[in-house]
């Protein structure tokens, strides 16, 4: 009997597992048509997404995954593939605040800073694009982050019928526990998605882009979609919260 009951178990989590990394490969291959490595190919688009993550791991190093998007995301602007830069991640803490830390090293190299618009409640990947239709007005644009995470994004656009393509960025190496975390939370994006029916956690009223702003003050926001009282309604978090690298799983 015990024999028959473990077998059973063990018959169970092979389909499962079987299950989870047939939908995993499933969401490869439907997204794989609209992902760029190459940037001489990828197509003009007035919007690039670049979606947040942290910029230091908790050793106190910098984060791989960040260092590759901002480089992404400037080789974009500069070649002209994109006019704006839309940088979109979580601001929950005055003392960790994605879009802010992005525009901030954009600047550094040279951005402009009326071509750079910041969101920030793109507390999660489905936060980040659908908030870009629905709030920024923008229903074709370019999404700048690592392949595995390019797949999950433009899974969610193709299925909200947003018209998105996504310029994969390097990964770092020995990213396999990455990668394995990414196959559950692409099952967690198949729930939201066809269970849950979620919706970002803050809409706010449309901004559309573009909206040039040739100066823009030191510690303003641009896009003010998100207002500091609205944050900490939305998302609560204690003082002192450690980001680390796998914030890029949102």
């Amino acid at each position: 009997m015990w024999k028959r009951l473990v077998y059973s178990l063990i018959g169970i989590a092979g389909v499962l597992l079987f299950t989870a990394i047939g939908l995993d490969r499933w969401i490869s291959w439907k997204t794989a048509p609209y992902i760029y490595e190459d940037l001489r190919l990828l197509p003009h688009r007035q919007v690039g997404v670049v979606l947040g993550t942290a910029k230091y791991i908790r050793t106190g190093v910098i984060n791989e995954y960040y260092l590759y998007r901002i480089q992404g995301a400037m080789n974009v602007y500069n070649s002209g593939k994109a006019d704006y830069l839309l940088l979109s991640g979580d601001n929950a803490l005055q003392s960790y605040n994605e879009p802010v830390t992005m525009r901030r090293d954009l600047l550094h190299h040279g951005m402009p800073a009326g071509d750079i618009v910041l969101d920030y409640a793109g507390f999660r990947t489905l936060d980040s694009i659908i908030r870009t239709r629905k709030v920024f007005d923008t229903n074709d644009f370019t999404i700048i982050t690592q392949r595995f995470h390019c797949e999950r994004a433009l899974f969610i656009a193709q299925h909200m019928g947003i018209q998105a393509q996504c310029y994969a960025v390097p990964s770092p190496k020995n990213m396999f526990s990455v990668r394995m975390r990414e196959i559950g939370a692409r099952l967690g994006t198949l729930a939201d998605l066809y269970i849950m029916k979620r919706e970002p956690r803050f809409l706010g009223p449309q901004i559309p882009i573009p909206a040039r702003q040739e100066e823009v003050p030191q510690g303003a926001q641009d896009y003010p979609a998100v207002s500091p009282e609205q944050l900490l309604e939305i998302q609560p978090k204690p003082d002192g919260a450690s980001a680390d690298v796998l914030q890029d799983m949102r």
